[in-house]
C-alpha cells in the first residue's frame, strides 16, 4: 500500500501513525497538495491528502475512510476502538472533537496564510478561535482520566488522532492552545510522541 500526503497535516499522520503502530507495511510518498499539484493528481485526481493505494489499485480517501478500511482488512490489530457500547461512544466523541479541532486549526491557518489581510472577516475568525477553543477545553476534560491511556494500558485511536492534532494545534496556533492551559492534553501527547510509531512519522521534514 501506498500513503501520499505530507505528514504536517494531522489527517495523513493519524493514518501513517497508526499504520506503523499496527505493523501495516506501506511505502509513504510525501506529496503536497499544494507543490506536488501535478504528481498527486496523477495519483489521485481530486488531490486530496491523505490518499491510500491499496494493494489492488483502488485509490482511497478521508482519514476516516481509510482507517474504517484497515479496520476491517486487519479487524485483530487495527480496530483500535473500544468494544463496549458506551465506552465506545465515549471514544467515538473524543474522535469527534479531536478532528473538529484539526478542521478548525485549518481553517484558521488558511484565512491567515491564503487569505490577503483586506479580505479576511473577522467574525468568522473570532467563531472559529471559539470553536477551537471549546473543543480543546472538552478535549482536555475528557483526557482527565488516564490510565495510562484515554482508554487503558494501551493507545488506542483517540489517543493517536487527539495526540497528534493536539500537536498539530500548538504547532500552527500556539497562542491559542498553551500547555499550562491543557495539563492532560499536554501529558498524553508527551507520551505519545515517545513512542517509537510516533517518531518514526515526524509532522515535520
Amino acid at each position: 500500500m501506498r500513503l501520499i500526503g505530507l505528514l504536517d497535516s494531522p489527517f495523513v499522520r493519524r493514518v501513517a501513525i497508526t499504520m506503523r503502530m499496527v505493523g501495516i507495511p506501506f511505502e509513504h510518498r510525501p506529496l503536497s497538495v499544494f507543490r506536488d499539484a501535478e504528481a498527486f493528481q496523477a495519483v489521485n485526481p481530486v488531490i486530496k491528502a491523505p490518499t491510500l493505494v491499496t494493494d489492488a489499485g483502488l485509490v482511497l480517501m478521508e482519514s476516516g475512510v481509510i482507517l474504517e478500511h484497515l479496520a476491517w482488512l486487519y479487524p485483530d490489530r487495527a480496530r483500535l476502538m473500544p468494544v463496549a457500547p458506551d465506552e465506545h461512544a465515549r471514544a467515538s466523541r473524543i474522535l469527534g472533537l479531536a478532528l473538529a479541532a484539526a478542521e478548525k486549526t485549518v481553517q484558521h491557518v488558511y484565512e491567515y496564510r491564503l487569505r490577503p489581510e483586506a479580505k479576511r472577516h473577522a467574525p468568522t475568525i473570532e467563531r472559529i478561535e471559539g470553536q477551537i477553543a471549546a473543543a480543546y477545553a472538552a478535549l482536555e476534560a475528557a483526557a482527565s482520566a488516564q490510565q495510562p491511556w484515554l482508554f487503558g494500558p494501551q493507545p488506542l485511536q483517540p489517543d493517536i488522532t487527539a495526540c497528534v492534532v493536539w500537536r498539530f494545534t500548538r504547532t500552527a496556533l500556539s497562542e491559542l492552545v498553551t500547555d499550562d492551559a491543557h495539563p492532560n492534553l499536554s501529558a498524553l501527547s508527551s507520551r505519545a510522541e515517545a513512542l517509537a510509531a510516533f517518531q518514526a512519522c515526524p509532522p515535520l521534514p
